[in-house]
C-alpha cells in the first residue's frame, strides 16, 4: 500500500508506518500524511509457527471441493468432552444420534447428495491421477455451475465429473488425455467424451487445442532426462510450431517425437520403446513424427 503513496510536500516515497502512533510519515521531510490508521492483523502476538496456529480463532479456508463449501460445522468422532475426558454412555449415545443427524442434515436435498458424489469422484480420479489442488477447485466449480444449469438431468454423475475434470485439466494446462481419464473412471472414455462436448456446448466454452509444449514436463521428467535435453525439445517443438507442422498431428506424439530427437542430439539417448511407453503412443507413431520433423527441419539426427 505504501509503495503507491508519495509525499505531497516533497514528493518522496520513502513513507513509514509508524504502528505505535497509527500515523503514515515520510522519512525525508516528517510530514504525517496519514493518521489513525487501523491495523488489520490480529491482537496477539505468536513468536513462531506452533504458536500461531494455536493463537488462531480461524478454520481451513473455503474450498469448492466439499460440497458445502467447508462452512459447515463438524462433531467431533472423539467421544471427549472439552477436558478431554471420555463421555459417560448415555452421553455418548447422545452425541453418537446428534452427529448422524447432523451429516443427514448437511446433505438433505438431493443437489446435496448429487455434488457431494460427483466432488467425492472428482477427488478420487485426481488423487489416481496425481493431479493438482487447483485443478481439482477448477473441475468442482465447473461441476457446480453444470448442477445449476441443470445439464447433470440424464446424464451419470461419474460421467458428467470426470467430464469436468478433464476440462479442468485443459483449462489449466496440466493436459491428460482421455485414455488417462478413463483408464481410472468407472465410465468409458466415450460417455467422457459426449459428456465433455455436451459441457462445452451449453456453456459456451470454447477451449484451444492442447498445446504439445504442455506435455514436454511431464515426459521429460518420467524418462529421467537432463535440463539441456528438454530445452532442445522445446527448440524443435517451437520451430515446429512456427512452420506450421502441427495441424492434425497427436500433441503427444510430436511432443514424444521431439524428446526421442532431443535425447539423441544431446547423446542422452532413449529408445523409441522407452518414450513410447512414456507417452503412451506406439513406436509407429513416434518414427512417423521423427522423420516428419527430420525432414521439414533439417535436422542431422545419427540413430
Amino acid at each position: 500500500m505504501l509503495r503507491d503513496k508519495i509525499c505531497p510536500e516533497c514528493k518522496s516515497k520513502g513513507l513509514v508506518q509508524d504502528y505505535d502512533r497509527a500515523e503514515i510519515v515520510c522519512s525525508n521531510c516528517g510530514l504525517v500524511i496519514e493518521e489513525g490508521i487501523l491495523d488489520m492483523g490480529p491482537e496477539w502476538r505468536a513468536f513462531d509457527s506452533e504458536q500461531r496456529d494455536e493463537r488462531e480463532r480461524t478454520g481451513a479456508p473455503m474450498t469448492y471441493m466439499i460440497h458445502d463449501k467447508g462452512l459447515s460445522t463438524e462433531i467431533d468422532w472423539r467421544n471427549k468432552d472439552v477436558h478431554g475426558r471420555d463421555l459417560s454412555p448415555r452421553r455418548r449415545a447422545q452425541v453418537y444420534r446428534m452427529r448422524k443427524w447432523q451429516s443427514r442434515m448437511k446433505v438433505s436435498s438431493s443437489a446435496a447428495r448429487n455434488l457431494a458424489f460427483a466432488l467425492t469422484e472428482i477427488v478420487r480420479l485426481s488423487s489416481h491421477l496425481k493431479l493438482p489442488k487447483n485443478i481439482r477447485e477448477a473441475a468442482a466449480v465447473l461441476y457446480r455451475r453444470c448442477l445449476e444449469e441443470d445439464l447433470i438431468r440424464g446424464r451419470s454423475i461419474e460421467g458428467m465429473a470426470s467430464a469436468c475434470l478433464y476440462a479442468a485439466c485443459r483449462q489449466c494446462r496440466v493436459p491428460r488425455t482421455l485414455d488417462e481419464i478413463s483408464e481410472h473412471a468407472r465410465v468409458e472414455k466415450k460417455e467422457i467424451a459426449k459428456d465433455y462436448r455436451y459441457i462445452m456446448r451449453e456453456l459456451g466454452f470454447n477451449l484451444p487445442p492442447t498445446n504439445p509444449m504442455d506435455y514436454l514436463p511431464r515426459f521429460a521428467s518420467q524418462l529421467g532426462v537432463s535440463p539441456a535435453v528438454q530445452r532442445k525439445a522445446t527448440e524443435i517443438l517451437k520451430e515446429a510450431i512456427d512452420r506450421e507442422l502441427l495441424s492434425g498431428r497427436s500433441p503427444k506424439g510430436i511432443a514424444a517425437a521431439s524428446l526421442y530427437i532431443a535425447s539423441i542430439l544431446e547423446d542422452e539417448r532413449k529408445t523409441q520403446r522407452e518414450v513410447s511407453d512414456v507417452a503412451n503412443v506406439t513406436e509407429v507413431t513416434i518414427r512417423n513424427r521423427y522423420k516428419e520433423l527430420q525432414d521439414e527441419l533439417g535436422l542431422q539426427v545419427e540413430i
